[in-house]
């Protein structure tokens, strides 16, 4: 039985949160925690949720511009409309870790920046100058889409490969797994302090593997799974990261060991060489979803 590459959220209108903190997890991750303002109105799914990110570089007056469906043809192009200097900075990003409310706290989210270049000496994104700048009490506005990891592919046994950039979702992927779970994370990262742990069923096996800084990201995972033992192909394999990696990936997996194409799901997030992300890039066509 075939499956749906995606798993849609409930709703996907705009909803406008608050910096709550930040925090310096490595060389190259940087924390931002997310709540107050509409996060009643967000509905955490588990797993690899992922949402478009609004980012105020322009100031809130932009926010306050976007149209409802900015995630879509019709609403991205009345985005594109908003002038140049106050139109938010959109970027993909997942779901990190949620904590409902308590009785003394409001719920949280938080959204974990991979940091590229530096923003003092100009040589970082849009995003990581933001995730590096922000203070508390900043606006930003999420569009919730959901989940690339259908469960319904199989949550027993998988088989996760990434480099820096997928490490939030293999994180949420493995928090949402049941107990009983088997199988193989393959993560790649720019260095040793990088390779931050995260909770998984006993029966995942974690393998870090730090790469050279002149290695192009993603070929260490690359050849690390053309190297592993694949799991039958009753296993869920995931493969995110460069676009290389997660395309090369699924090739070798379905050409040459055999997994069906419905057991493996795919995204490229971004590519070597290119200055942000494509307009289509991540989870906005069906070669890069799976």
């Amino acid at each position: 039985m075939a499956h749906p590459r995606l798993v849609k959220p409930e709703t996907q209108g705009l909803v406008h949160l608050t910096v709550l903190r930040t925090e310096r997890l490595s060389p190259h991750w940087l924390r931002v925690t997310l709540g107050g303002g509409e996060i009643d109105r967000f509905r955490p799914m588990g797993y690899d949720q992922w949402f478009r990110l609004f980012l105020p570089l322009g100031g809130d007056e932009g926010l306050e511009r976007l149209p409802a469906k900015a995630n879509k043809m019709f609403g991205y192009l009345k985005y594109l409309r908003i002038p140049d200097g106050v139109r938010p900075v959109m970027r993909n990003y997942t779901v990190r870790a949620f904590r409902p409310a308590t009785a003394t706290t409001g719920a949280e989210i938080d959204v974990d920046f991979v940091l590229h270049g530096s923003a003092a000496d100009g040589t970082a994104g849009p995003a990581s100058r933001w995730a590096e700048s922000c203070q508390a009490g900043e606006s930003v506005v999420v569009i919730d889409e959901g989940l690339t990891f259908n469960p319904d592919r199989g949550t027993d046994r998988v088989l996760l490969v990434s480099d820096e950039t997928g490490l939030p979702a293999i994180a949420g992927i493995c928090a949402a797994l049941p107990s009983h779970a088997t199988g193989l994370a393959i993560v790649e990262v720019p260095s040793a302090e990088d390779a931050l742990d995260f909770p998984h069923p006993a029966g995942v096996t974690v393998r870090w593997i730090v790469r050279d800084h002149d290695v192009k990201p993603g070929t260490l995972a690359l050849q690390a799974l053309r190297q592993a033992s694949i799991p039958d192909a009753s296993s869920h394999a995931y493969i995110v990261g460069e676009q290389a990696l997660a395309t090369e990936g699924r090739r070798h997996l379905v050409g040459e060991c055999g997994v069906p194409k419905d057991q493996v799901s795919f995204c490229g997030y971004w590519r070597v060489g290119a200055a942000s992300p494509a307009p289509k890039s991540r989870r906005a066509t069906a070669e890069a979803h799976s």
